[in-house]
């Protein structure tokens, strides 16, 4: 997957997480963004990247987001690896 194609899932995503009134706030708290400050740098890789890490750690939410965005159940995981810092790590 090409970067500006994970950016584009993470926007979705970040969508998503923004309307879910209880764990909107969730991933407020555990980042140290602002909602304001979210606004302003939606965009940028860093808040894609966390958007995408907080929402694929949990099954269900990743089920939810994707039934409501059109998302392959997937994506969400196979964008963040698109991301830089994405890159799953083998040890063997």
């Amino acid at each position: 997957m090409q970067q500006e194609s994970a950016e584009l899932i993470g926007l979705k995503v970040l969508g998503w997480l923004a309307a879910e009134e209880e764990i909107f706030p969730v991933f407020l708290g555990s980042s140290g963004v602002t909602a304001q400050e979210l606004r302003v740098r939606a965009s940028e890789t860093e808040i894609l990247s966390a958007v995408l890490d907080f929402v694929t750690m949990d099954d269900e939410w990743v089920k939810a987001c994707c039934q409501a965005t059109g998302l392959d159940l997937h994506e969400p995981m196979r964008a963040r690896q698109a991301l830089p810092g994405g890159a799953q790590i083998h040890w063997t």
